[in-house]
């Protein structure tokens, strides 16, 4: 974003549109918290005490403002007395004690960041994008918290993993421009716990997703504590990675993404044939069995081989990995059959770190994806059919998506 473009969208306060949007947003979370309250009421309404509801309004605290997206939005939270001596308290998830601002400041920072924007004009893009209320943060306060979110990435890097187990893990890279004459490789990968949660747990740089640079983040985990392999490896096609798994973690399977397979392939073929081909490698991965897969994989050979060889060839190599996922439940298909889960954020990333040739140094490239990653970590959702994760964890067996059971599993053992 240029500086032109970024004084431009930088809007008056009296702008007419912008007002009705704050008055908007300012009944919206009134409303919002005061739902949050009547469901806190209903759920202690039959406690009483003395003959009396037990749990009641009694009145709110000092109105707070809340930086958002189009400037500050006063809040006023209520209160509830409990006359039961149980300690009943209202907080609203919404609008937490303490909180003094949203966390999109923490989100547009390494943002323009990594978009190229430095340090000295982040107070006016910052204006732009979330209004008058963000003037308090001047060159040194972005400064100070670069520093700090510099020291957190450090922390972060040596935190104890010991106590976690990781069944899942998503795996990709991305080149970022920090200097006109160096590029740095993003590695990352993303983790799912035995309770569907997901959370990152490298972003680190290497030297062309090699396998060397690979070996490393996995050692650099293993000696955090993880020491258990994750049951299923979710990556694109890199050779790096693959083979730093195998040496590393030699009995975790192996998922190759359909998203990248899909593009490798169509990448090789004319842009007219292109739908034909992308339903026919949907038909592949969309199947209900391994055996009705392996069906349409031959017959998407047979159809485009003898005209697209180069694209064919593409699709077979990896033909055992891409269809891993049928021995895993069915309810985590669309978790692990490509790297969406790393993908989103890592998309939102690398739009940013290639728009421009001299996005700063590696360390404070390095803290900004951090920083950008791990606040984007606390919306994600729990894996689909989390519960079945401790099957998996078990070892237990399951064919086309299905759990194998007992009997079957020992006449196959």
């Amino acid at each position: 974003m240029s500086d032109s473009k970024i004084i431009q969208l930088n809007k008056p306060v009296e702008d007419p549109l912008h007002d009705v949007l704050q008055r908007g947003a300012k009944e919206l979370l009134a409303k919002a918290v005061e739902a949050e309250l009547n469901a806190l009421l209903e759920q202690y309404s039959t406690l009483e005490v003395d003959g009396k509801k037990a749990i009641v309004r009694n009145g709110h605290l000092p109105q707070r403002t809340i930086q958002t997206g189009l400037g500050g939005i006063p809040v006023k939270v209520p209160k509830v007395r409990d006359r039961s001596g149980q300690g009943i308290k209202f907080n609203s998830a919404l609008v937490p004690p303490y909180l003094k601002r949203t966390k999109a400041i923490e989100e547009f920072i390494p943002w323009l960041y990594l978009r190229g924007i430095s340090t000295g004009q982040m107070q006016p893009a910052l204006e732009s994008l979330l209004g008058e209320d963000a003037k308090g943060l001047s060159a040194n306060t972005v400064s100070r918290l670069k520093q700090q979110w510099e020291q957190d990435y450090d922390t972060w890097r040596q935190r104890d993993l010991s106590k976690r187990r990781y069944v899942y893990i998503w795996a990709d890279g991305v080149y970022s421009n920090v200097r006109m004459d160096d590029k740095l490789c993003l590695l990352v990968i993303i983790g799912s716990d035995e309770t569907g949660r997901k959370e990152v747990l490298a972003v680190v740089d290497g030297y062309r997703e090699s396998e060397a640079s690979w070996l490393e983040v996995l050692s650099q985990l293993e000696s955090q504590g993880l020491t258990i392999p994750p049951k299923l490896a979710v990556g694109d096609g890199a050779l790096g990675f693959w083979k730093a798994l195998a040496k590393k973690w030699p009995e975790t399977a192996t998922q190759r993404c359909w998203v990248h397979k899909t593009a490798n392939v169509l990448n090789k073929v004319p842009k007219a044939v292109q739908p034909k081909v992308k339903e026919a490698l949907h038909d592949i991965w969309q199947a209900e069995t391994r055996d009705q897969a392996y069906r349409a994989f031959d017959s998407t050979i047979k159809r485009f081989e003898a005209k697209y060889a180069r694209a064919m060839e593409c699709l077979k190599k990896d033909k055992a990995s891409m269809l891993a996922f049928y021995d895993f439940p069915a309810e985590h298909w669309p978790h692990i059959r490509t790297t969406n889960p790393i993908e989103s954020v890592f998309a939102s990333v690398r739009l940013r770190t290639t728009k421009s040739k001299s996005c700063g140094s590696r360390k404070t490239t390095l803290a900004m994806t951090y920083k950008l990653m791990t606040t984007a970590e606390h919306t994600w959702r729990r894996l689909r059919g989390f519960r079945l994760l401790a099957d998996v964890v078990k070892g237990i067996q399951f064919k086309d998506g299905e759990r194998v059971e007992q009997d079957q599993q020992q006449s196959v053992a």
